[in-house]
C-alpha cells in the first residue's frame, strides 16, 4: 500500500477536477460540432470569396406548392447526394475569351459536356457578424449565362430576366444586392441558366467561372467596384475600334465628295461604318442590360459578319480594279444568304426549331462559306500584288489575319492561341488585324487620294480648256449683219455645255442659216460631242447649206456612237425672207410671239435615215424669230414647278430680249443648259462679198 502524503491531496483533487471539467467540456464540444459542409466565415469589414465547398445539380427545383418556392432554395432540402464543387481559381488563372482574372473552369469539365439549360448551386455557410453590419452578396462576375440568387429560399437578386419561358440572357457583368444581416447559419443558392450556344463558346462552358462573395455591404461595393474596372478594362477595345471605324468611314464618305466616280470609297465606307455599329452594339451590351447577349448575337454574327466579309472582298476587287471573273458579285451575293442561313442554324439559337446533330451541320456550313470569302479575298490582294505590287503587298498581312481571325471559335477548340491578355485587355487576332487594317487603309486611301487629286486636276485642266474653247467661239451677244440684227445668250449648267448653235451667213447671196441643237448629257462628253457636230455642221454648210441636207449629214455622223444623240433645228433665211425650216426633236421657234406648227421627228443619232420634220415660211421685214432650248422650259424652281411653256410665251409675246428670257429661265431654277437666240430682219440689205460667218457654240 503506498502512502500519499497529505500536501499532496490538494493536487489530486485538482487533477481530478479539470479531467471531469475536460470531458464534459468536451462531450459539449461534441454536441455543439457544425455541420461538415458549413463554412465559418467571421465578419467584420470584410468580404469573404466563397469557395466552397458548393453543392451542384444539374437540372432545375420542382416548386413547393405552398410556398410556391423552387424546393432546392430551401434551408432543410437535403443536397448531401449532390456533387461537390470547389471554385477557388489557380493562381493567375485567366478567361481564355474575355482576359478575366479568377477563372475557374464550368461544369462541361466536370463531366457535363454538352449539357445546357437549367442547374442549380448550394453553400450552406455560418457569418459571424457585428450587430448592426448590413451585409451583401456579388453574384459571380463571370458566369454562364443567367441566375437568381436565394439567400434562406428568399429571392434576393436576379442577373438576367426570368419572367419568360426562355430567360433572356446578358453578357457576363457584375452584379451585387444586399441580404438580411445578422449571423448564423444560412443557405445561399443559385439558379442557373445556360443557353445551348454558349457550348460553341468553348470546352470549358457552364455554370460558375468566378466565385460569389459575401460580406460587409461597403466591402463588396469595393470589390464590385473592382470587378467593373477589370470589365471595362477587358472589353475597352470594342468602343475604342467603334470610334476609330466610324471616324475612318466617315473619311472614305467624304473621300466620295473628291471623286464619285471611284466606287471604292462607297465599298469602304460601307464595311467600316457597318463594323462600327457592330462594335457600338457589342459595347453596349457588354456594359449595359439594354441589349441582350443573344441579341447582339444575332445582329452580330446573323447580319453584320456575312456583310463584313463579302464587303472586303468587294472592296479589295474594286480597289485592284479587277474586273474578272464577272460572275463573282452574283457568288458574292449567294455566299452572304448562305452565310446568314448557316450562323442563324448553327450557333444552335433557335434549338427548338433545329436539333443539334442539324446545328453542328450548319456550323460546318459555315465554317465552309467562311473560308470560301477569305480565300476570295486572299486571291484579290495575290491579284492586286501581280497588277499593282506594292499596294497588294502592303494589304497582304492584314488580309491573313483577318482571315485567321476569322476562325477564332474554332481554333479555340484546337487549342490554338488566338488571344492574349495585355495588360488585363484582351487582344484578338481579330483586333490585331483591325489595328493594322486602320493603318493599312490610312495608306491607301492618301495615296489613292493623291493619284485622284492629280487626275482630277488634269481633268478640271482640260474642262478649262474646252470652256476656253467655247468662249473663243462664241459670237457676241448681239450682232448685226445686212439685212438681220441677232441676239444670242448661251448659260450652259456646267463649267462645259452640251447646247450648240452656229449663226453662219452666206458670203454671196446674203442668205442666213441657223443650226441650234442640244446633245445628250452633260460635261466634258457632251462637250466633245458638241465639237464634232460644230465641225460636220460648217463643212456640211459649205457643201450644201439645204437644212435637210445638213440634218441628214449630222444624223450619219451621230450613228454608230453609242448612245451619242442630239436633237438640233436648221433654219435658213434668204435675202428676200423666204425661210426653210428643218427639225429633229428640238424646240420650234416662236415667231412673232407664236410657236410655229411643226409635227415632231427623232432626234439625230436614233435612226438611220430618219425623217425630218420640215416647213416653210415668210419672214418679213421687222419680224422677230426667237430659238429656244428645251433648258428654258425644263427650269425647275424648289418645289419642283417647271417654268413651262405658258411663262415662255408671257416672256416671247412681250418681245423680250434674248438674255432676258434666259436670265429670267436661270433665275427660275436652272437644270439644263439654257440657250436663247434671237433673230429680227430689218431692213432689205446690201450684199457684200466681206461678211464674215459668226459661229457659236
Amino acid at each position: 500500500m503506498v502512502r500519499c502524503p497529505l500536501r499532496l491531496i490538494p493536487v489530486l483533487l485538482f487533477v481530478l477536477f479539470a479531467g471531469a471539467w475536460n470531458a464534459v467540456a468536451g462531450a459539449q464540444s461534441v454536441a455543439n460540432a457544425p455541420h461538415p459542409d458549413v463554412v465559418e466565415i467571421h465578419l467584420g469589414d470584410s468580404v469573404v470569396a466563397l469557395n466552397g465547398p458548393w453543392k451542384f445539380q444539374v437540372g432545375d427545383s420542382p416548386v413547393d406548392p405552398a410556398t410556391h418556392q423552387p424546393v432546392w432554395a430551401q434551408p432543410g432540402f437535403d443536397d448531401s447526394k449532390w456533387e461537390t464543387v470547389d471554385l477557388t481559381p489557380p493562381e493567375g488563372s485567366l478567361d481564355p475569351i474575355s482576359g478575366l482574372s479568377g477563372y475557374v473552369t464550368g461544369w462541361a469539365t466536370r463531366g457535363h459536356k454538352g449539357y445546357w439549360g437549367y442547374a442549380w448551386y448550394r453553400i450552406r455557410v455560418r457569418v459571424d457578424a457585428r450587430p448592426g453590419v448590413k451585409l451583401a452578396v456579388a453574384g459571380p462576375a463571370n458566369v454562364d449565362d443567367a441566375y437568381q440568387a436565394f439567400d434562406d429560399a428568399r429571392l434576393v437578386g436576379t442577373f438576367g430576366d426570368f419572367s419568360k419561358a426562355r430567360p433572356v440572357i446578358y453578357f457576363t457583368q457584375p452584379v451585387m444586392f444586399p441580404v438580411d444581416p445578422g449571423s448564423g447559419e444560412r443557405v445561399l443558392a443559385f439558379r442557373i441558366w445556360m443557353e445551348a450556344n454558349t457550348l460553341l463558346q468553348g470546352d470549358e462552358q457552364g455554370g460558375f467561372h468566378s466565385a460569389p462573395l459575401l460580406g460587409e455591404a461597403r466591402a463588396v461595393a469595393a470589390q464590385h467596384q473592382g470587378h467593373w474596372i477589370e470589365l471595362v478594362r477587358a472589353y475597352f477595345l470594342s468602343p475604342v475600334q467603334a470610334i476609330i471605324f466610324a471616324l475612318l468611314g466617315i473619311v472614305a464618305c467624304s473621300l466620295m465628295l473628291f471623286d464619285r466616280s471611284d466606287r471604292v470609297y462607297l465599298w469602304i465606307a460601307l464595311v467600316l461604318l457597318t463594323t462600327a455599329v457592330n462594335n457600338i452594339i457589342t459595347t453596349v451590351a457588354s456594359f449595359t442590360q439594354w441589349v441582350g447577349a443573344l441579341d447582339a448575337t444575332i445582329f452580330g454574327d446573323i447580319v453584320v459578319l456575312p456583310l463584313v466579309y463579302t464587303g472586303w472582298v468587294m472592296v479589295w476587287r474594286v480597289w485592284f480594279r479587277l474586273r474578272k471573273p464577272t460572275w463573282l458579285p452574283d457568288l458574292l451575293g449567294v455566299l452572304v444568304l448562305l452565310l446568314m442561313v448557316s450562323n442563324a442554324l448553327g450557333d444552335n439559337i433557335y434549338y427548338e426549331l433545329v436539333p443539334l446533330n442539324v446545328a453542328h451541320l450548319f456550323h460546318l456550313l459555315s465554317v465552309g462559306v467562311r473560308m470560301t470569302l477569305a480565300l476570295l479575298v486572299v486571291a484579290n490582294v495575290f491579284i492586286g500584288i501581280r497588277e499593282q505590287g506594292l499596294e497588294g503587298w502592303i494589304v497582304l498581312p492584314t488580309s491573313l489575319l483577318g482571315m485567321i481571325g476569322g476562325f477564332r471559335t474554332e481554333l479555340s477548340e484546337m487549342h490554338i492561341t488566338v488571344s492574349w491578355v495585355i495588360l488585363g485587355s484582351t487582344v484578338t487576332t481579330s483586333q490585331i488585324a483591325n489595328i493594322l487594317l486602320v493603318g493599312t487603309l490610312a495608306i491607301l486611301l492618301l495615296r489613292r487620294l493623291r493619284v485622284s487629286i492629280r487626275t482630277q486636276r488634269q481633268m478640271a485642266l482640260d474642262v478649262r480648256q474646252a470652256q476656253e474653247v467655247q468662249q473663243v467661239i462664241l459670237p457676241e451677244g448681239k450682232t448685226k449683219l445686212p439685212g438681220f440684227t441677232i441676239e444670242s445668250e448661251y448659260r450652259p449648267a456646267r463649267e462645259v455645255g452640251g447646247d450648240f448653235f452656229q449663226i453662219l451667213p452666206h458670203k454671196t447671196d446674203g442668205s442666213l442659216l441657223i443650226v441650234a441643237g442640244d446633245v445628250t448629257g452633260k460635261g466634258l462628253k457632251a462637250g466633245m460631242l458638241v465639237a464634232l457636230l460644230v465641225g460636220a455642221i460648217r463643212s456640211t454648210a459649205e457643201l450644201n447649206p439645204d437644212p435637210e441636207f445638213v440634218l441628214r449629214a449630222l444624223n450619219r455622223r451621230l450613228m454608230g456612237r453609242g448612245d451619242a444623240q442630239a436633237t438640233c433645228l436648221v433654219l435658213r433665211i434668204t435675202s428676200e425672207g423666204q425661210a426653210k425650216l428643218a427639225n429633229a426633236g428640238h424646240m420650234p421657234p416662236y415667231l412673232n410671239g407664236d410657236a410655229l406648227p411643226m409635227e415632231g421627228a427623232l432626234p439625230l443619232g436614233m435612226a438611220e435615215g430618219a425623217e425630218f420634220s420640215v416647213m416653210r415660211f415668210q419672214v418679213n421685214e421687222g419680224d422677230r424669230l426667237l430659238l429656244l432650248s428645251d433648258g428654258v422650259v425644263e427650269a425647275t424652281n424648289a418645289d419642283g414647278k417647271l417654268f413651262g411653256f405658258e411663262r415662255v410665251l408671257e416672256l416671247v409675246s412681250k418681245a423680250g430680249a434674248a438674255a432676258e428670257v434666259a436670265t429670267a429661265a436661270q433665275a427660275f431654277g436652272q437644270e439644263d443648259d439654257i440657250s436663247v437666240i434671237a433673230v429680227t430682219r430689218t431692213r432689205e440689205p446690201e450684199y457684200a462679198n466681206t461678211w464674215a460667218p459668226q459661229v457659236g457654240l
